[in-house]
């Protein structure tokens, strides 16, 4: 009798065992659990820039340093506008929907007007692009804030025309969208004329092509189209980035993509 108690004992407690295990192991392969603790501080940059503009060379520079410095935590991301193409050199990265995005930033923060070189943090703050030390003072405070949202990515692959990709994301996605990011890591422009004529200037994180997707679901699959402008030889970066209907960014992550 005592053996049978014993043998029934044990294997109740085997039993335990194994599902204490499975249970661990479905919560490793489950992606969405891992992504709990993917919910780190982070901060995006949005330079607005132009290569037509004298005053913002200093800007580029400095956010390729912080790109540089804080390769995991800083999201840089080089908006090249149209507005000064006028006065003598076409910029060619320039997009009129990245005056527009600045146009909304600007009211949104209580600007009235464009100007170069703004940088955009969080899509919460504004300030002059190339102040270093409000910058730097910027990232350390907002390394230290909790983010509301993760974000991971999966599967990215490179066709001729466009990249593909999965996403998870984690917490509250209500009213939120998903904003998918193709950059040109970097490239050097020889200036032919405008007030940074016979200059050579090189941008980092050049934002060329964009796409909105609304948060339905926590997972997904979509894909973005790589623009005419890309190079054969320009290396790229994939950014995701979650976003409020108020423009406030929630989360961010990347990835190289490798063609």
């Amino acid at each position: 009798m005592i053996k049978k108690v014993i043998i029934v004992s044990f294997a109740f407690f085997a039993m335990s065992l194994m599902a204490l295990y499975t249970a661990r192991t479905e919560e490793v392969s489950n992606p969405l659990s891992e992504m709990e603790n993917q919910e780190t501080p982070m901060v995006v940059l949005e330079l607005f820039t132009s290569q037509g503009c004298s005053s913002c060379p200093p800007a580029d520079i400095l956010l390729d340093k912080v790109k540089r410095e804080f390769p995991d935590e800083v999201f840089a991301l080089s908006y090249h506008v149209d507005y000064w193409d006028y006065i003598g050199w076409k910029d060619p990265f320039a997009q009129p929907g990245h005056s527009r995005k600045q146009r909304e930033y600007n009211k949104k923060l209580g600007y009235d007007g464009n100007y170069t070189p703004e940088m955009v943090l969080n899509g919460s703050l504004h300030f002059v692009g190339s102040n270093q030390a409000k910058l730097y003072a910027e990232i350390n405070s907002h390394l230290k804030e909790k983010v509301q949202n993760g974000i991971q990515l999966r599967n990215v692959v490179a066709g001729e025309s466009a990249v593909s990709f999965e996403y998870a994301a984690t917490g509250d996605l209500d009213h939120k969208l998903l904003r998918a990011i193709l950059v040109i890591d970097e490239r050097t422009t020889e200036v032919k004329r405008g007030e940074n004529r016979n200059r050579t200037l090189k941008n980092s994180n050049i934002v060329v092509q964009e796409a909105y997707l609304d948060l339905e679901a926590s997972v997904g699959k979509t894909s973005i189209k790589i623009p005419q402008l890309v190079s054969e030889s320009d290396s790229l970066t994939l950014v995701l980035l979650v976003e409020t209907e108020n423009l406030d960014i929630t989360a961010a992550t990347k990835a190289p993509i490798k063609r």
